[in-house]
């Protein structure tokens, strides 16, 4: 027999945006100005033995159409019991909300 732990899978969607507190992406800048990021943290409804795998997916977006659209998502950390993520745009894109989904498989 096998001493590992059974597999876990949980996953998600999230819609975050300029009505979420702190949403930052709809602001105006100009090319001088620094990326805007939006970060969001993640809570698990049970924590993992040790941080799992998380897989990250843009499912959706709401942007200027009077700008050029640049949206990144990208995971910040992980840890059992959840993780965080960015999104983050630059120049003048102006992003009025996004949506994305989450899997996260560990034991």
């Amino acid at each position: 027999m096998s001493n590992s732990l059974p597999l876990i899978a949980l996953s998600s969607s999230v819609c975050v945006g300029h009505e979420t507190e702190g949403w930052n992406l709809d602001e105006t800048a100009d090319e001088s100005s620094e990326d805007r990021r939006f970060r969001w943290d993640v809570w698990f409804d049970a924590p993992f033995s040790s941080p799992p795998v998380v897989h990250l997916g843009l499912t959706g977006f709401d942007l200027d159409q009077c700008s050029s659209d640049r949206l990144r998502l990208s995971l910040v950390s992980v840890t059992e019991e959840g993780f965080q993520v960015e999104l983050s745009t630059w120049r003048d894109s102006r992003v009025y909300s996004a949506g994305f989904q989450w899997l996260a498989i560990g034991s």
